[in-house]
C-alpha cells in the first residue's frame, strides 16, 4: 500500500531512503533547511568500508582522546564542555568502549556494510546512474611497528569473518603504487573496500528523485510537530505545514534536538571532520588510511582528497587550521613528494558527523510514536551505510522482513 512519507535531512541517508521508498511505490517529500550543496555528505573520505568493523566506542579511544584533550591538532579531539546532553553520551560512551562490547558489534556492523555495498553495486548496475566508483579495496599505511602491531590484530579479526586482506611491505605497497613517494614501514590491503566521489552521486541521485516525483523542500527549517496518540500527523516548517503517515528522522547530528520534540532522547554528538581537495595530480591511485594521523586519503573523479579528524565539540562549522594544517603536514609525511597549495587548505571545509555513544547507527521505529522511523547515528560510516538504511528503513514502513537483524541498531537503546 502506498503511503505519504515525509523524509527530513537530505544527506546521504535521506537520499538513499527516498529512492528505495520510490521503488516501492511511495509518495515522498525531503525536506532540509539547506541548500544541498554542502555538509558531512558532501565532505567525506567516499569509502565504503567493510573493512572498519571495529567502533568508535573501543578500548583504549577514552585514554588517547584524555591525552590529546589540550591538543587542537590531535586526530580525536574532544572539547570539554558543561553540557547535560554532552556529559551523558560520554559516560555511556565509556560504557560501550569494552573489549566485550565490541566483539558483539563486529558482525552487525559487518553485515549491514556488506549489504550497503552490494546495494551500491546495484544501483550503478542499473544504468540510470553515471556515478564515480572504484573497486580497488584499501590501504592501511603505517609508519611504526605499534601502529602496524594494532592494526594487524584487526585484520586477523577481518580475516576470520571471512575478510580478503593481505599484509604488505613498504616495497610490495611500492609496487601497488608506482607513482608516489611513501615513507612507510609497511600496509594492510582490505581488498573489500570501495571508493567515490560524494558530490557526484549526491547530485545525479538527487536530480533521478526529481524526475522521478519525489519533492524537495530545501531551505525549509523544521519548527514544531503536531502528535495524536502515539502518530505524528504534521510536521510545520518555517514556509508550510507538511502532513504524512510516516516521518523518517535523517538529520544527523542534529537529531538529537529534533527529537526531543517528541520528548525522546536519542544521544547523539556532532563529531566535526575535514576535508582538503588537491587537483593536482598525485598519482595516488589506490586509497588509503594514514594509521597514526587518522587521515584518510581517496584518489576521486578529477582531484584527490584528504579528509580526517574527529572533533567533538558541539554543533558548529567552524574551520580550525590548526587541524587542516594537521592532515595537511601529515599527508606530506607520508607521501614526501606531496604538494597541496595554500589555496587548497584555505578552501577546506568540515562536515558533522553523528556519532552515537557505542559507534553503531539509529535504525528503527520509535516505541512510543509508531509512526516515526529513525536513520541516524552513523558517525564516519554514513557514506558507507547509506543504501543499506534506505533499505532497512524502507522495509520496516513496507511492513517487510528486513534484509539484516536491525536489533543491534535499536533507536531506544539508551532509555
Amino acid at each position: 500500500m502506498s503511503k505519504k512519507v515525509v523524509i527530513i535531512g537530505a544527506g546521504i541517508i535521506g537520499l538513499c531512503t527516498a529512492y528505495y521508498l520510490h521503488q516501492e511505490g511511495n509518495e515522498v517529500t525531503i525536506i532540509d533547511k539547506s541548500d544541498f550543496t554542502s555538509g558531512a555528505s558532501f565532505v567525506n573520505a567516499g569509502l565504503i568500508t567493510p573493512s572498519h568493523i571495529i567502533p568508535l566506542a573501543a578500548p583504549g579511544v577514552i585514554n588517547k582522546g584524555i591525552k590529546w584533550m589540550l591538543n587542537t591538532s590531535s586526530p580525536f579531539y574532544v572539547k570539554p564542555r558543561l553540557d547535560y546532553d554532552f556529559l551523558k553520551w560520554s559516560w555511556l560512551f565509556k560504557q560501550a568502549s569494552t573489549a566485550n562490547r565490541v566483539e558483539k558489534s563486529i558482525p552487525a556492523i559487518l553485515d549491514i556494510n556488506i549489504l550497503s555495498r552490494t546495494l551500491y553495486e546495484e544501483i550503478k548496475s542499473t544504468n540510470q546512474f553515471d556515478f564515480f566508483y572504484k573497486d580497488k579495496g584499501l590501504l592501511m599505511l603505517y609508519k611504526t611497528d605499534k601502529a602496524g602491531e594494532e592494526e594487524l590484530q584487526v585484520a586477523e579479526k577481518a580475516k576470520k569473518y571471512g575478510l580478503k586482506v593481505s599484509e604488505l611491505s613498504a616495497e610490495e605497497i611500492t609496487k601497488l603504487e608506482p607513482n608516489v613517494s611513501l615513507d612507510i614501514k609497511g600496509g594492510i590491503h582490505y581488498s573489500t573496500d570501495r571508493h567515490m566521489t560524494p558530490n557526484d552521486f549526491m547530485y545525479q541521485m538527487k536530480n533521478y528523485l526529481v524526475a522521478k516525483g519525489v519533492t524537495f523542500a530545501l531551505g525549509e527549517e523544521v519548527k514544531d510537530v503536531e502528535v495524536s496518540g502515539t502518530k505524528l500527523t504534521s510536521i510545520i516548517t518555517n514556509n508550510t505545514t507538511h502532513t504524512c503517515d510516516e516521518l523518517v528522522v535523517a538529520t544527523g547530528s542534529w537529531t538529537q534536538n529534533f527529537l526531543k520534540k517528541l520528548k525522546i532522547n536519542v544521544p547523539v554528538q556532532a563529531g566535526k571532520g575535514y576535508r582538503i581537495d588537491t587537483y593536482t595530480n598525485t598519482g595516488i591511485t589506490t586509497p588509503s588510511i594514514l594509521l597514526e594521523a587518522k587521515v584518510a586519503v581517496t584518489p576521486m573523479n578529477g582531484f584527490t582528497r584528504f579528509a580526517g579528524t574527529m572533533e567533538i565539540g558541539g554543533i558548529n562549522h567552524k574551520i580550525n587550521k590548526n587541524r587542516v594544517n594537521a592532515i595537511t603536514n601529515a599527508a606530506k609525511s607520508y607521501y614526501t613528494n606531496l604538494a597541496i597549495k595554500e589555496e587548497e587548505k584555505i578552501a577546506a571545509e568540515c562536515g558533522l558527523r553523528p556519532c552515537s555513544p557505542d559507534g553503531l547507527p539509529y535504525i528503527g521505529r520509535l516505541s512510543s510514536i509508531t509512526n516515526v522511523l529513525v536513520a541516524t547515528g552513523h558517525a564516519m560510516m554514513g557514506w558507507s551505510l547509506g543504501p543499506a538504511t534506505g533499505k532497512l528503513i524502507t522495509e520496516l514502513v513496507s511492513e517487510q522482513k528486513t534484509s539484516i537483524d536491525i536489533a543491534p541498531f535499536h533507536v531506544e537503546r539508551f532509555s
